[in-house]
């Protein structure tokens, strides 16, 4: 990878799938591309996601697919045009609130949370659609219960013992 993207000033896709990268390979300025517009970070070993993702703001896709994901940070919420996040298979078991400020319901957008440990109320609204998820973590019923479980500071789900077994990695 790139020592820094100063050279990449009008860069719109960075598809870094693949490349084994966790939050500790990201440089310092990877978060400065303004022009970015699809970001595709699945299959590494990300558990955290850098809260300077909200700097994206001009980002439409998010691939986080099939990471080690434990959290979202809340800045995921403030990128205004994002209408494809894709988080399946991860280890996360809530989403911040400020994941209800997107626009990811309806049909030309795209949210994908399938195969994570939500906790049984967003597994449940889950199952009735991606619309009731979205509705009920704008709730402040939710807002209350997240708060609990942040503050409860639940150690994280276990890693998957063979990566290989990842569902984009079968053949």
């Amino acid at each position: 990878m790139p020592r820094g993207f100063g050279a990449f000033p009008a860069l719109e896709v960075l598809d870094l799938t693949y490349n084994n990268l966790s939050e500790k390979s990201l440089p310092g300025n990877f978060f400065c591309l303004d022009t970015l517009r699809a970001l595709y970070l699945g299959d590494n070993d990300f558990e955290v996601l850098p809260p300077e993702i909200g700097k994206l703001k001009n980002l439409q896709i998010l691939c986080l697919r099939e990471n080690d994901l434990v959290t979202l940070p809340k800045e995921v919420g403030d990128l205004p045009r994002l209408r494809e996040l894709h988080i399946q298979g991860n280890r996360l078991t809530v989403l911040p609130p400020e994941i209800g400020n997107l626009d990811l319901v309806g049909s030309k957008q795209v949210f994908r949370g399938e195969n994570n440990p939500w906790v049984t109320p967003i597994a449940d609204q889950y199952q009735v659609g991606v619309s009731h998820v979205f509705d009920y973590i704008r709730s402040e019923t939710y807002r209350f219960l997240y708060g609990r479980h942040i503050a409860a500071d639940a150690p994280p789900p276990n890693k998957p013992a063979d990566k290989s077994k990842k569902i984009s990695r079968m053949g």
